[in-house]
């Protein structure tokens, strides 16, 4: 009697583990899908030019999440049924699904502890090079692509010493906007494979600058 209730518990223990790992890998499914088509993300990765470095890791950050979602929502399955069939078998097949997954997250979160700020540098930099555009020559195209920017991160142009507020500034900023004094802080997409806005003062990029609140 004590035998059979001991198996019975470890049944409901091993299916409840397997609905929390269904669980988790919705949410990553759900947070890879919702952050790879949001609108910030999407913004600086549609940018077009050949250095555009976000746009890989933002695709990148995608796939990788979508694959990952789908190893552990495997596993669980396998472990759910091999748990109610008692099968070796598919026991043995679920806990390979985990180890991958494991085996994923290891490189994963190596990758965010050594590149720390690499998210936000290839941000600023798509930044960067859609403001000089502008500035060079006045290109339709890429003024409407920083008003855009501007409009979706709710800043404005560039803060510099040696000018507060630029020709660029007053053509692509809303009205009684261009000049406000506060600043908004540099975008860093934070968690171990996805994106978030994060805030920072140390932006070393061309001109020292840090973005304008409008």
């Amino acid at each position: 009697m004590g035998l059979r209730c001991g198996r019975k518990t470890t049944k409901c223990q091993l299916l409840a583990t397997s609905l929390c790992a269904m669980l988790l890998g919705l949410s990553i499914a759900t947070l890879s899908t919702v952050t790879h088509g949001g609108l910030h993300f999407a913004r600086i990765s549609n940018i077009a030019f050949e250095s555009n470095s976000y746009r890989v890791i933002h695709n990148a950050a995608f796939y990788i999440g979508i694959c990952l979602s789908m190893t552990l929502i495997l596993a669980a399955l396998l472990s759910s049924v091999a748990t109610v069939r008692e099968s070796e078998c598919l026991t043995a097949m679920g806990f390979f699904c985990f180890a991958l997954a494991f085996c994923g997250l290891i490189p994963a979160a190596f990758w965010r502890y050594t590149h720390r700020t690499e998210v936000e540098d290839s941000m600023m930099d798509v930044y960067d090079f859609v403001y000089e555009e502008v500035r060079k020559n006045a290109s339709s195209f890429r003024r409407q692509e920083l008003i855009a920017i501007h409009e979706t991160f709710l800043c404005c142009g560039k803060r510099s010493p040696f000018g507060e507020t630029g020709d660029v500034e007053r053509k692509t900023c809303p009205p009684g906007h261009a000049g406000a004094a506060e600043e908004v802080y540099g975008m860093i997409l934070t968690s171990f494979l996805y994106f978030s806005i994060h805030f920072s003062n140390n932006l070393d990029r061309k001109g020292k600058y840090t973005l304008r609140e409008r």
